[in-house]
């Protein structure tokens, strides 16, 4: 088997938010490709094309809340009840950052939860925290 193609899958309407995302990986030298749909409609229709073609799902889904169409709440049920994606790890990026919101998130089954940072500095500190987290090579991701 060849090389796996390691990349996120980064659901974020916000074109700003996705800016700062890209480059924050890119300031912490990163390597993983970051894929970016719009809404959670996107999210489920790249999964199911990835299936149907056998290839790689990605190492982490990062979901964030307030989306069009098809927000992160729903994408995120749908996600950890489905027999396909249930095992992707997902993380909830997002700017809400209210408790029962938080404790709603992990109820549906999102594996982690940050906060989106309002300046560069942290922000580069939050994509840190994930990475090293989620996909540094001394962190478990569950299979």
């Amino acid at each position: 088997m060849g090389k796996e193609n390691v990349y996120i899958l980064v659901a974020e309407d916000d074109a700003d938010d996705r800016f700062l995302l890209q480059s924050a990986f890119d300031e912490n030298s990163f390597t993983e490709t970051l894929l970016f749909v719009d809404n959670g409609i996107e999210v489920m229709d790249k999964l199911d094309n990835i299936r149907k073609a056998g290839g790689d799902y990605p190492k982490i889904i990062i979901l964030d809340l307030n989306m069009p169409k098809k927000d992160g709440r729903e994408t995120l049920k749908e996600l950890k009840t489905s027999p396909y994606y249930k095992d992707i790890p997902v993380i909830i990026f997002s700017t809400t950052d209210n408790e029962q919101e938080i404790e709603h998130c992990y109820h549906l089954g999102a594996n982690s939860y940050f906060f989106k940072p309002d300046n560069y500095a942290m922000f580069i500190s939050k994509t840190s925290e994930i990475h090293n987290r989620w996909l540094s090579k001394n962190s478990f991701i569950p299979a």
